[in-house]
């Protein structure tokens, strides 16, 4: 699995789990993909063959029910909540490359198949 972080993430952690050998990008460190709607992001993510990490869950999961109402795989959706994982807490970073490198460790790389994962 390849994953693509919503711009609400830091750079650090796609820095942190490629460190681990995953391939995970960020929408902060790719000037492009700023500020781009969310539909937009998504595209993306699909043309890269990556899921989307994301705390916009009603969003990015009306995207996805759109993809999968047509009858087409996608290459899924982590969806975060905030409450859990807050921003504004230090130690959210390392939680979530500690539960993102687990989850990229039993999911390796594959077809898309709309998976959708909380944490």
């Amino acid at each position: 699995m390849r994953l693509l972080l919503d711009e609400m993430y830091p750079a650090a952690i796609a820095e942190q789990l490629r460190a681990r050998d995953h391939d995970v990008v960020a929408v902060t460190a790719r000037p492009e993909l700023r500020a781009l709607p969310d539909e937009a992001v998504f595209a993306t993510a699909q043309e890269e063959g990556r899921a989307v990490v994301t705390e916009n869950i009603g969003d990015f999961s009306s995207i996805a029910d759109a993809v999968d109402q047509r009858g087409r795989a996608h290459h899924g959706l982590i969806l975060v909540d905030p409450a859990k994982y807050p921003r504004g807490n230090p130690r959210t970073i390392g939680r979530l490359v500690t539960e993102l490198d687990g989850l990229l460790n039993d999911h390796p790389r594959g077809e898309p198949r709309s998976l959708r994962h909380w944490l």
